[in-house]
């Protein structure tokens, strides 16, 4: 395994991060057990969850991922092995069974108290605010489109003070954003930077060969701010796996359980999900290692988050590590980009 810090910190995390969305819906506890027994002894020690998980969230599953890790950490002892990621919900249709409240004073402490109690530890590595309370283009949404009448105040400010106050307490360690967009991420900042407050030390966003916007601002954001990548979504949701159009997708795949997921399954994502299997076939690799291997080896990434169904699945995951790409690969990489450039944003 190699291994980083969190930025800012001297938190060290292994560059493969375990993702745990599907377990409580998609896997049982004792398969998330598993998993979780084979990535500790293959050295990753960073997991990532959050109170809406599984997804698709839905009020007879809340937060039941949570629960499982908290279960595993009681059964086993070992929550001081892991450096802990979890997250706080942000508004919306699909979460009103959780709140809407959004990112409140009250949101947050209850939301912060529900996840210790449920992970059976008295303190989270790094709190995440899930998405922005503002509307802006998240989730598959190519371009941004301004609405005048969303309601939503500016808050940056309240949010990080009352972020302050958990981080006193001792409950939460470091904070990070996710699904934010460049203007967010540098108003919080803007913001921690002025008043001496809690830095968002991470953005977890979706990255992977079919969806790069991240490069744009983001990235020079990432480099100039050191402020990390947390990659999800590296597989597109097992389509970087190549068994969607090789036709050996199991069952319980992804995909095939959940199809309105179908932003990574579009005909220019199809296509170019073709293209990336020729170049890793012509080199003697696997679809999903080639994927992996590429976001493991972006210069602004902290951690490649990989989830899996299966404990060979996981274990193909983990071993991408080991995996270097070459310039001619990442020449003919970059050639499918340049021309389906982010098929899936």
């Amino acid at each position: 395994m190699k291994y980083t810090n969190l930025p800012h910190t001297d938190i060290k995390v292994s560059k493969i991060c375990l993702g745990t969305m599907t377990w409580g819906n998609q896997n049982t506890q004792d398969e998330g057990f598993a998993q979780m027994d084979l990535a500790l002894d293959k050295g990753v020690n960073f997991f990532d969850v959050a109170e809406l998980y599984p997804v698709p969230a839905t009020a007879e599953t809340y937060a039941e991922t949570e629960r499982i890790i908290g279960n595993w950490f009681a059964k086993t002892g070992n929550r001081d092995k892991v450096v802990l990621a979890t997250k706080i919900a942000g508004p919306g249709d699909y979460t009103a069974h959780i709140r809407t409240t959004g990112f409140s004073k009250k949101a947050l402490n209850e939301a912060v108290e529900g996840s210790l109690k449920r992970l059976k530890t008295d303190y989270i590595d790094l709190y995440q605010l899930h998405w922005p309370e503002r509307e802006t283009n998240t989730f598959g949404q190519r371009d941004y489109k301004h609405n005048p009448n969303d309601k939503w105040e500016d808050n940056f400010n309240e949010i990080l003070h009352n972020l302050d106050k958990i981080v006193k307490s001792g409950k939460v360690r470091q904070i990070g954003i996710s699904n934010e967009k460049a203007w967010g991420t540098m108003r919080y900042l803007q913001e921690s930077k002025q008043h001496n407050l809690p830095r968002p030390i991470t953005i977890q966003n979706a990255y992977s060969l079919l969806c790069r916007p991240f490069e744009g601002d983001l990235a020079e954001i990432a480099h100039r701010e050191n402020i990390g990548l947390l990659a999800y979504s590296p597989m597109a949701f097992g389509v970087l796996s190549g068994k969607y159009i090789k036709g050996n997708a199991a069952d319980n795949a992804r995909l095939k359980l959940f199809p309105r997921f179908a932003r990574y399954s579009s005909e220019q994502a199809t296509e170019a999900t073709k293209r990336y299997l020729k170049i890793a076939e012509d080199n003697n690799m696997s679809l999903a290692q080639m994927s992996l291997a590429f976001v493991n080896e972006r210069p602004f990434l902290t951690s490649n988050i990989i989830g899996a169904t299966n404990l060979e699945q996981l274990e193909e995951n983990i071993d991408s590590i080991n995996i270097s790409l070459n310039d001619d690969v990442m020449k003919a990489i970059n050639k499918v980009h340049a021309s389906i450039p982010n098929p899936a944003p």
